[in-house]
């Protein structure tokens, strides 16, 4: 199809090379066989000037994949650039997003009014729309879906964004919820593994209204792709159930006629646009240099000379401005007939898929938490402190209906499926996704729901596997999205599974990690109280961390108020007299610390527990409520984990009773005793 030889890619740019050069010496414009092709070059000189002007950036993407945005945005795309939050329209994601100015180039020719051409012209300066990555806004909708930058996030964001229309179609109907997404994705997503687990899961639950286009350029950073891959990567889609079209990228008439096919197969579809990586640019196009070698401007003038494009740095003709802005407006009527849908909706309809679409909770959700509080008090402890999470979320799951559940091959583990159903293929409507052995694309699919908007999603596994998931939760919390990561066997009370399995080091990395709700519940009371804030807190993610043992209660008096909700408090102050010591302590090692307290206090030392269930929370309090918390004298943390970030509130002579290496396997009291995580040890410290 690409011409014949030993080296398809080389014809491939020779071919289009010749084309430029016959079409400008005949005195047309080169590549002006197509009407719209002016319009590709908009994105293509756009591009090339920001670029310029800004002294870095990354060509490659923008120029070689030109003609394919412009198939989609001018023909496919449902959109309304003046309603940039409009739940129901096609989701578009840049997965290769170093290349943001192709993106930042179609939000600007379409309307989209947070993409003057005074933002693009400031391109990579500090303050501007226009970053080096795109960025999701933590405000108002402005057109970019999500922060991409690491490869293959961005794909399995799109893949989590079908996720979730397909299953809000199936709860309110294709009236309300009827849209596509696409992702615009580079060899490097395809390279990572997140995007092998993509590939898998998708194909598997069929989703066909994810549409992916491959800029099939053959060029890494390296250099050609044959340094380091030599498998077909369209047959990986093939063999995994995708629809799979190969074609010539630069022929928008090609790649809209794919789209028609893509928009129509029931599968999820793959567009393998072969392209000249940086088209246009004649000193790098087809070679390593066009991905982001330095342009200048007698490289941006050559282009200008052999693609026939007359005008000056940032101009765009008016004839070329109006058909874009026109393309911005194609799905007006659209727009309009979808409003007028809603509300024409029954009240109780209608306000109930209003809420869900502004991500609001429902009325007196939170009494089904504060029953459980107080019958907790007088249940029999769960077996597992991870049965206390799914005990409530069983309890919410008719409460908040918009709740979806992933999971990684956990379910009788974790237990957090219970009375939901499984999202697959043939059911839609299920809210229970199992994942397979696939954590990064969970992570991953969980952000991807959050941006789309509709959903509460939650992502379980075991705590020793956050760190398969912790690209999709450095994303989560630099993107602010409210994602729930639910984790399972918290420390060495997993017991016989051995250090592999023992997640001595995690909570304090992901401790470290800037707008993480890190919660490590005591006992199914603060479990509660830790459930209610993570539902509410929507301006970021948050950490559940449980622990595999049971969680006896620490706390036996019923309070209506949430003292979680300043992250640390004294469960129990000095009874014998002042205080003189302070026992702090997360999850599973409260208890151990009122046991020490008590000791402490039959021999006459004044001692006070502090039960500290989420650090973020409790450093952002006033320092007087944290003196008060922590007291004077001598401190002691708990923590059957490593000791670093403890330091903070124990000071340069605080005691530490906890890990200072992996654990081991065995029995989860022995393991205790072994790595002298005692009462006595407390007392002694």
């Amino acid at each position: 199809m690409y011409g014949v030889g030993k080296n398809p890619r080389q014809t491939f740019i020779q071919q289009h090379r010749r084309q430029a050069l016959a079409a400008s010496a005949a005195g047309a414009h080169p590549m002006s066989a197509h009407p719209m092709s002016s319009m590709a070059h908009a994105i293509r000189f756009l591009s090339i000037d920001a670029i310029v002007k800004a002294q870095e950036g990354h060509q490659g993407v923008p120029l070689g994949m030109a003609e394919i945005a412009t198939a989609l945005y001018t023909r496919h795309l449902k959109f309304h650039p003046q309603d940039a939050g409009w739940f129901d329209r096609d989701r578009v994601v840049l997965s290769n997003g170093h290349g943001s100015m192709l993106l930042y180039a179609l939000l600007h020719l379409t309307g989209y009014p947070a993409f003057p051409i005074e933002e693009v012209q400031r391109f990579r300066v500090l303050g501007s729309v226009c970053e080096g990555h795109p960025e999701r806004p933590h405000d108002e909708p402005n057109g970019i879906e999500v922060t991409t930058g690491p490869l293959g996030q961005g794909i399995a964001n799109a893949f989590g964004m079908a996720v979730a229309e397909a299953y809000l179609n199936a709860r309110f109907g294709k009236d309300l919820v009827n849209h596509f997404t696409y992702a615009f994705v580079g060899d490097g997503c395809l390279q990572e593994g997140v995007g092998q687990e993509m590939i898998s899961l998708a194909g598997h639950l069929q989703l066909g209204k994810l549409v992916l286009l491959w800029d099939d350029n053959q060029i890494t950073d390296d250099g050609s792709t044959d340094l380091s891959i030599s498998e077909n990567v369209a047959e990986r889609f093939r063999v995994a159930g995708w629809h799979v079209v190969e074609l010539d990228g630069h022929d928008i008439d090609a790649v809209s006629a794919a789209l028609d096919a893509a928009r129509k197969d029931p599968r999820p579809s793959m567009l393998a646009c072969r392209t000249v990586i940086a088209k246009g640019i004649a000193r790098l196009q087809g070679q390593r240099g066009g991905h982001s070698g330095r342009l200048f401007e007698e490289d941006a003038q050559a282009a200008r000379d052999m693609l026939g494009w007359t005008h000056g740095p940032f101009e765009i003709p008016a004839d070329v401005q109006q058909a874009w802005q026109a393309a911005g407006q194609r799905s007006t009527a659209e727009h309009q007939a979808w409003q007028a849908r809603v509300a024409a909706l029954p009240a109780a309809e209608r306000a109930e898929f209003e809420r869900v679409m502004r991500g609001e909770l429902p009325a007196h959700w939170q009494q089904v938490l504060l029953d459980y509080k107080q019958k907790a008090l007088q249940a029999p402890p769960a077996p597992s402190g991870i049965f206390i999470s799914a005990e409530i979320n069983d309890l919410l799951t008719p409460v908040l209906p918009e709740r979806m559940v992933g999971c990684a091959d956990l379910e009788a583990p974790t237990s957090h499926k219970r009375g939901l159903t499984a999202f697959n293929a043939q059911d839609r409507a299920g809210s229970y996704v199992h994942c397979g052995v696939r954590e990064h694309v969970m992570g991953s699919m969980a952000n991807g729901m959050a941006a789309h908007g509709g959903v509460i999603p939650l992502s379980v596994t075991y705590l020793a596997f956050a760190d398969y998931e912790r690209p999709a939760m450095r994303m989560a919390a630099l993107m602010g999205l409210p994602v729930k990561f639910v984790f399972s066997h918290d420390s060495i009370g997993i017991g016989r599974n051995g250090p592999t399995h023992q997640p001595v080091e995690i909570i304090a990395s992901l401790r470290a990690m800037p707008n993480m709700w890190v919660m490590r519940p005591a006992d199914a009371v603060e479990a509660a109280e830790c459930w209610e804030l993570a539902l509410q807190h929507q301006a970021g993610p948050v950490s559940l961390v449980f622990a595999r043992q049971s969680l006896p209660l620490v706390r036996h008096t019923h309070t209506a108020d949430n003292l979680t909700r300043r992250g640390a408090y004294v469960l129990h102050e000095a009874a014998c007299g002042p205080r003189q010591v302070t026992l702090l302590a997360t999850g599973s090692e409260v208890l151990l610390a009122v046991q020490a307290r008590e000791q402490l206090e039959a021999a006459g030392v004044g001692t006070a527990v502090v039960s500290m269930p989420c650090w973020e929370l409790f450093n952002a309090q006033d320092a007087a409520y944290r003196q008060s918390v922590l007291g004077t004298g001598v401190r002691v943390g708990i923590e059957a984990a490593v000791r670093q970030g403890w330091d903070a509130y124990l000071g340069i002579d605080g005691g530490f009773v906890g890990m200072t290496g992996f654990g081991a396997s065995g029995p989860a009291d022995e393991l205790y005793k072994l790595f002298n995580i005692t009462t006595d040890a407390v007392v002694a410290e």
